[in-house]
């Protein structure tokens, strides 16, 4: 029975008031990103770490192929910021492990190239401009390293670095039967251009390694020249 002048009762409307058991209930919005980049560029960092400090007692010429790589895929995967972290992150652990001749032996060249191939690689430039640019900041290191060395020991190693060249090119001069001996300025020269050679061979075979190990784990390359990809037999 109702009332007579009384306003029927009315059901309640929930529709405007909000589920606060709901709300409280919804998990929070994680950003899963900042965690997974810390870690794996601590991973990557120290793995190079160690891939450098077993090379100084175990030295194995294969290893030298893979240094600049993990700081690389640091870069392909977490862009400009992480790679320059992973490197200095290297450089700390080498310090304390190895002392600083040894990592700065490792940051100058491999640390910075690793970023630089990170950088050349994340804006698919082509293999012979990364190829250059990285064998130009290999050259540096290895003049880097002379002069370092040269400080520690007191003795100026680029005079056996020129000794070795002297040889070669007048081994190269009586092969040829030319009579002239060559001049320090030719001989200097000439250790430039083997040091760049050398390089320039080094991160072509660091490319190739590059190119076969990240395209398996999803970070892929600029792709080779088409000779690169018919004498490996890979696409």
């Amino acid at each position: 029975m109702s009332i007579p002048g009384s306003v029927p009762n009315q059901p309640e409307d929930n529709s405007s008031k909000p589920n606060f058991r709901e709300d409280n209930l919804r998990s929070p919005d994680l950003k899963v990103d900042a965690p997974l980049r810390m870690v794996e560029t601590a991973f990557l960092a120290s793995t190079a770490s160690l891939i450098w400090f077993i090379n100084i007692y175990f030295p194995l010429g294969l290893l030298r192929v893979v240094f600049p790589l993990p700081v690389a895929l640091i870069y392909l995967r977490w862009g400009k910021r992480g790679s320059w972290m992973g490197a200095t992150v290297c450089a700390l652990l080498l310090l304390v492990l190895l002392g600083p001749t040894r990592s700065l032996l490792f940051t100058i060249p491999y640390g910075l190239m690793g970023v630089l191939l990170g950088a050349t690689w994340n804006r698919r430039v082509p293999w012979i401009v990364s190829i250059s640019l990285g064998s130009l900041l290999g050259t540096l290191g290895v003049f880097f390293r002379v002069w370092l060395l040269s400080i520690l020991s007191g003795q100026d190693l680029w005079v056996y670095t020129i000794d070795r060249v002297s040889s070669i090119i007048e081994w190269l001069f009586f092969k040829f039967n030319l009579l002239a001996s060559p001049n320090l300025l030719l001989i200097q020269l000439g250790a430039i251009a083997l040091i760049l050679f050398n390089n320039f061979l080094y991160l072509f075979v660091v490319h190739i390694v590059a190119w076969l190990l990240f395209d398996r784990i999803g970070n892929s390359i600029p792709r080779p020249p088409t000779w690169v990809s018919v004498l490996m037999d890979y696409e």
